[in-house]
Parts: structure tokens; C-alpha cells; sequence
């Protein structure tokens, strides 16, 4: 087991203090014998040691509880991969998914033997690749051992680490340089894999300890501490990849940065109106961010044509929601969002895109992304008009509400920011 890192937990309390009683602490520290004898009831005395048997079995139920929610599927699936085979063709996919998003020519993923399960001498193994070009060998060993980018002319080499470890490493290789936004999303990236693969390695040993009668106390508290401070990691490590890859996004469709921030916080305000829940609230987030996803698969250069488009490019860009959709269905975490931006152009009479629901039937995270879009519209400028005020916005929505939007939505948004 590693020696974990002392920081916050998500019980808020120190390494030995099962619950909020600070006898206990005082008991860890070795000062039971004399309190016990100077201050404490022989009937107090005998709860304390009932209260130690069950340490265990309460550490065990909380461990469990923690991998429940967390367990592979809530994350990336990186890890529990049933065949060579299998691994093969998820990294491949993830490396065409990096060349997609950054337009770049290969992308080559490594992985710490550690977690690819196999024996041999080397440090790294190829994980899975897409394109072809020429890595340097010592780069990528430096990058790895160093726990740090490594650029070399148009050549990145990003190791993928979290506060524990470093498991490997993305190879990134382009004709032209890349800009900083979009290596900061490979960054961000590789940080979401190496906290997703470990996490999953100390679930798979959580579950081996909580099976085990005989294991002692002190481990179960660590990798209690340690799953408690990977789940963080994971927290905000997910939310910088959804902020960075909305912010390539934009970049890439030549919006102005603030517009998908815009949209998933008024849908944020809009989410606290109705008093939902955090979990549904930061979903609904995720989708107001990466409304336009599938803008990240297509290329800068059709955003940069000014004349007309050919037919095949016009295409291109009308199935970008699909390619958006695929994307964000082969990341595990966000999949929920999918409905959400899938059925943000819906009209609530019906008469919308892409299946003609209608009412209640839209997914309420639809419902709220398209009214929370409308708006940050309406009171931007724009290259035709300039911005209007919050309540002529408002009144515009109004009085499409049973038409384009949801009245509920509407009501909810205008209480919010007015």
C-alpha cells in the first residue's frame, strides 16, 4: 500500500478520528490510561471499547459506500479492460479522439506497466496510438521521470499524474504548432486518466481489503484517506477537462470564450431556482458548457472558409451535435449529459429538432440549456445588433414561452436575475 498524503478528507476529520468525538483522538494519542483514571466513568470507560470492535466494520461500510459511487463506470472505464484486444481498441480511440480535438497528426498513449498488468522490464508500454510520426524515445522517458511537459519543436510529450502518482504518458506529434489551449486540454486530459487509473487500482484493493476479516485497521483507514483525496482529485479534475474543452470549443468555432461559460452559469441559477439537486445542477452545467461539443471535431479551416461551403462540408458541420454525441459517450462521466444537449433544440410546442418532443417530454436539462442560451444571446452584443437589456430579453422569452420554451424555465430565470 502507498503512503498516502495527509490532506483533506471527505469527513472532514484527522487520520485516526472515526467520528466527531474528540476523546477518540485523545485515546489515539496514548493519553486513555490517564484520563480514564483522573476524569472518565468506568461506564464511559466500557462504551469507548465497545465503540473500538466496531471501528472496523464502520470503516469497511464507508470504504464500500465510497467505491459504490465511484466505481469504474461513474469514471473513465481505463482499467478493467477484459482482454489485450479490448485495451487496444479503447486507447486507439481515445488517441483519435486527441487528434480530433487538437488537429493534430499522431497522438501515441503509454502506459506504466503498473496498470497494464504485464511483465516486463520496461517502465512504459505503448497503450494504444493513431497516426504516424516519430516520437523521441529519451523525451518520453525524461517527460515520465521528471513528471513534467516536455515540448520539442512541434513534438509535446505529457505525462499523465495525479498527487500520488505518474502512470504515464501522452505523445502528441504535429506538422504546425498547436496552440496553448489546446495542449493545456491534452494536460488536463492526462490528468484525468492517471486520477481515473489509480482511483480504479485503489477501489480493486479496497475491495480485496473489505473481504479480508484479518485486515488491520490501519490500512483500511489509509486507503480510506487515500480514495477520499483521489475522489477530490477526480472532482476537479473533471470539472477543469469540461472548462477546457469548452473553452477549445469555443475557440475553435470562433465564438466569443465567454459564451459557453455564460450559458452553463445562468443555467447554474436557473438549476438553483428550482432548487434541484448538486448532482443534477452540475450535470445540466457540463451540458450548458459543451452545448457544442461537436464543434471540437471539425476542422479550423471550415470555420475559416469564407466562401461557400461544398456540399460535403456543409454536412460536416450539420452532424456536428452526432459527433459531439459519440465523443462524449466514450467518456463515462459525462455521458449523462448527452440527453441534455441532444434535445436543447427542441421547442416546447413540438416543432423542434431533432424529434419533435414536445412539453415535458424534453428533458428538463434541455428545457433549462435552451432558455439559459437564449438569453446570454440576447444580452450579448452581436455583429448585427448591439446587446439588449435583461428585461427586454426576458420579455422576448415571455412571450414565446409555451412555443419555444418552457414558461417554468422562463419564470425561474427571470426570478434568478432580475
Amino acid at each position: 500500500m502507498r503512503e498516502k498524503e495527509k490532506g483533506a478528507s471527505l469527513f472532514s476529520q484527522s487520520e485516526f478520528l472515526m467520528d466527531s468525538n474528540p476523546m477518540e483522538e485523545l485515546f489515539a494519542l496514548n493519553l486513555g490510561d490517564f484520563l480514564s483514571e483522573q476524569l472518565i466513568s468506568p461506564d464511559l470507560v466500557s462504551k469507548i471499547n465497545l465503540k473500538e470492535k466496531n471501528k472496523k466494520t464502520r470503516l469497511a461500510e464507508q470504504i464500500k459506500e465510497l467505491t459504490q459511487i465511484y466505481s469504474s463506470n461513474k469514471t473513465l472505464s481505463l482499467l478493467n479492460i477484459s482482454s489485450k484486444e479490448e485495451g487496444y481498441a479503447i486507447y486507439n480511440s481515445i488517441a483519435l479522439s486527441v487528434v480530433q480535438m487538437l488537429e493534430v497528426k499522431s497522438c501515441k498513449i503509454y502506459l506504466s506497466t503498473e496498470f497494464i498488468r504485464t511483465k516486463s522490464n520496461r517502465k512504459l508500454l505503448l497503450a494504444g496510438k493513431y497516426g504516424r510520426f516519430s516520437f523521441d524515445n529519451e523525451k518520453i522517458k525524461e517527460a515520465f521521470g521528471k513528471q513534467k511537459t516536455i515540448k520539442v519543436k512541434n513534438t509535446y510529450y505529457i505525462p499523465m499524474k495525479n498527487h500520488l502518482e505518474t502512470v504515464g504518458l501522452v505523445a502528441v506529434g504535429s506538422e504546425k504548432p498547436v496552440a496553448k489551449e489546446f495542449i493545456e486540454l491534452a494536460g488536463t486530459m492526462a490528468g484525468l486518466f492517471a486520477v481515473s487509473l489509480t482511483l480504479q487500482n485503489t477501489i480493486d484493493y479496497s475491495n480485496i481489503l473489505i473481504e479480508d476479516e484479518n485486515s488491520p485497521e490501519r490500512e483500511l483507514k489509509a486507503v480510506r484517506g487515500e480514495l477520499t483525496g483521489l475522489i477530490g482529485d477526480l472532482c476537479d479534475n473533471q470539472q477543469n477537462f469540461v472548462e477546457r474543452l469548452a473553452q477549445s470549443v469555443d475557440i475553435k468555432g470562433q465564438y466569443k470564450v465567454t459564451h459557453s461559460k455564460n450559458t452553463a452559469e445562468v443555467a447554474r441559477k436557473i438549476c438553483k431556482q428550482l432548487k434541484l439537486n448538486e448532482k443534477t445542477t452540475d450535470l445540466i452545467y457540463y451540458a450548458g458548457l459543451l452545448q457544442n461539443i461537436g464543434k471540437i471535431a471539425i476542422p479550423q479551416k471550415l470555420f475559416n472558409t469564407k466562401g461557400k461551403l461544398t456540399m460535403q462540408e456543409f454536412k460536416k458541420i450539420k452532424s456536428n451535435t452526432n459527433i459531439g454525441v459519440h465523443f462524449l459517450m466514450n467518456i463515462n462521466f459525462l455521458s449523462e449529459v448527452v440527453p441534455y444537449i441532444t434535445y436543447r433544440t427542441e421547442r416546447f410546442d413540438g416543432q423542434g429538432e431533432p424529434e419533435g418532443l414536445k412539453g415535458n417530454s424534453i428533458p428538463l436539462g434541455s428545457r433549462i440549456i435552451a432558455v439559459a442560451d437564449a438569453f446570454c444571446a440576447l444580452t450579448s452584443d452581436r455583429p448585427f445588433r448591439k446587446a439588449l437589456s435583461v428585461e427586454r430579453a426576458l420579455n422576448i422569452l415571455k412571450e414565446e414561452t409555451g412555443k419555444k420554451w418552457d414558461v417554468v424555465v422562463v419564470n425561474a430565470l427571470a426570478e434568478a436575475v432580475l
